[in-house]
């Protein structure tokens, strides 16, 4: 059956799962934390470390209680090493190396963003290397050439704040509780787009990059002017960001080498309206459009568990030390060159 059990527990999700090689998700379990972060409009990382230091053990035992096997019956043991709140990476990546070093099993020590970008691949099966991928969650904006496991060619980043933050902190500035990316994508199917004038940051830019940090700003001062509805201003930042998105695409699909496809992964890869757009956006370039279901692209441990089984898989694999280090940064892309800005956090 080739079975990994994955460990997922970088920012707010407490996850198990295993996968097999066939792609199965045989079980898996999460815990969310959303409503110790909720009083705080955000995640507060001691408290995201102390909930995965009490519920991962528990939830570890209940997902192989799920499946009927026992440690015994794995293959090999995959954990988020990093990048992501380090306290809670430290957590999930520890109790593998004690599951490692008790059931003598292999440790695979995954890059958080990895899962993500080979997400896609545990859903379609006929998802072939090289494909373009945007990759777009609460703490990552980027734009990957994914030409294999452990091969990933960065041609774009943010240069400040990735998208999913613009999100939430558009959500806290309209007063709609958290998660924020969710509760903006909802109200907005109320609001008109066209109601609110909002900066399209590098709009048509010969730079490949992102930028959203003066798109939330502009949402601020819409806010605080008290001119428009809440439902007008998230639709109006929701399109705003859409606009970069797609022009930024399109940008490294019009410069890329052949794809074979594009890809979108990470969690707001499970807001609809960017799901539409980026699907015209492929049909225009005569490529199919693939993105995760929708419970691939928040965090899970079937996504870590999956890129284990890939590493498991490839030519000359060995198993991660036990003295591997949790890591706060890990770029896909370390060869990738610097960009202005705050973008080194990509």
């Amino acid at each position: 059956m080739g079975l990994v059990l994955g460990i997922e527990s970088s920012c707010d999700e407490t996850a198990a799962a295993l996968v097999d090689e066939g792609r199965r998700i045989v079980a898996q379990r999460i815990a969310s934390q959303d409503d110790a972060h909720r009083p705080y409009g955000g995640v507060v990382p001691e408290i995201a470390a102390r909930a995965h230091s009490e519920r991962l053990t528990p939830l570890i035992a209940a997902t192989l209680d799920d499946a009927g096997v026992t440690l015994g019956d794995v293959d090999a043991i995959a954990a988020t090493a990093g990048p992501g709140l380090i306290g809670g990476v430290m957590v999930g990546l520890v109790t593998a190396k004690a599951l490692s070093l008790a059931a003598d099993k292999p440790l695979i020590a995954i890059n958080h963003l990895e899962g993500h970008a080979l997400s896609p691949r545990l859903a379609d099966r006929t998802l072939q290397f090289p494909y373009l991928l945007l990759l777009v969650s609460g703490g990552h904006c980027q734009i990957l050439r994914v030409e294999g496991v452990g091969q990933y060619r960065r041609l774009a980043t943010t240069i400040d704040d990735a998208l999913g933050e613009a999100f939430d902190k558009t959500a806290k500035i309209l007063g709609l509780g958290f998660p924020g990316g969710p509760a903006v994508e909802r109200i907005a199917r109320d609001g008109d787009a066209a109601k609110v004038p909002l900066p399209r940051p590098l709009l048509g830019s010969a730079e490949p990059h992102f930028s959203f940090a003066g798109l939330k700003s502009a949402v601020l001062r819409a806010r605080e002017a008290q001119t428009h509805a809440a439902a007008d201003i998230a639709a109006s930042f929701q399109q705003a960001a859409i606009d970069c998105v797609i022009d930024r695409t399109r940008r490294a699909l019009a410069e890329s080498d052949a794809v074979t496809a594009l890809v979108v992964a990470g969690g707001v890869a499970a807001n609809k309206a960017v799901r539409a757009a980026l699907e015209a956006l492929a049909g225009e370039f005569g490529l199919p459009f693939v993105a995760p279901p929708l419970a691939l692209c928040t965090d899970n441990a079937a996504m870590i568990a999956w890129a284990g089984q890939e590493r498991l898989a490839a030519p000359h694999f060995a198993s991660d030390p036990l003295d591997i280090a949790a890591r706060p940064r890990w770029p896909l892309d370390p060869e990738a060159a610097p960009v202005r800005g705050a973008g080194v956090k990509a």
